[in-house]
C-alpha cells in the first residue's frame, strides 16, 4: 500500500514539473521512468531543453512555482542556476534536468538511462 502511495506521489510531482516546463515553452519534454532500474537514484527524471540561458532559468523558476502551488513542496537541491547551461532540480523521487540545447545533445542523458520507460510530452 505504501509503495503505491509513493509511486502516485512521484507521478503527481512529475506531472506538476511537466506543467511548469510547458508554461515556459520547454522543448522536447521527456519523463524517464526509472523505477524498474535497480541502480537508479530517483523514480523519474524529467528532461527538457531551451534555446537560451535566460529561458533555462525561467523554466526552472516556473517548475519551482508550479510544484509549490500543486504540492507545497520545494526542491531539496538546485544546481546550475548561475550559469543556466544545465539546471538540476532535485525533488527526491523526481530529478529535473533543464538543458541549453547544445548541452543536452552533448551529454545525451536519455542514452545513459536507455533501459528506462520514456514518456514524451508535447511542448506547450
Amino acid at each position: 500500500m505504501l509503495k503505491n502511495k509513493v509511486a502516485t506521489m512521484s507521478t503527481s510531482l512529475s506531472e506538476a514539473i511537466v506543467y511548469g516546463i510547458q508554461e515556459k515553452k520547454g522543448n522536447e519534454i521527456v519523463r524517464l521512468d526509472l523505477r524498474k532500474i535497480h541502480s537508479s537514484i530517483a523514480d523519474f527524471f524529467v528532461i527538457c531543453h531551451a534555446e537560451s540561458s535566460t529561458q533555462v532559468k525561467a523554466i526552472a523558476n516556473s517548475v519551482d512555482e508550479e510544484v509549490f502551488k500543486a504540492l507545497n513542496q520545494e526542491a531539496l537541491r538546485k544546481e546550475g542556476l548561475q550559469h543556466g547551461e544545465w539546471v538540476l532540480l532535485d525533488y527526491g523521487d523526481v530529478v529535473v534536468h533543464i538543458f541549453k540545447t547544445d548541452k543536452r545533445q552533448y551529454y545525451g542523458i536519455e542514452d545513459l538511462w536507455g533501459d528506462a520507460e520514456i514518456k514524451n510530452y508535447l511542448s506547450a
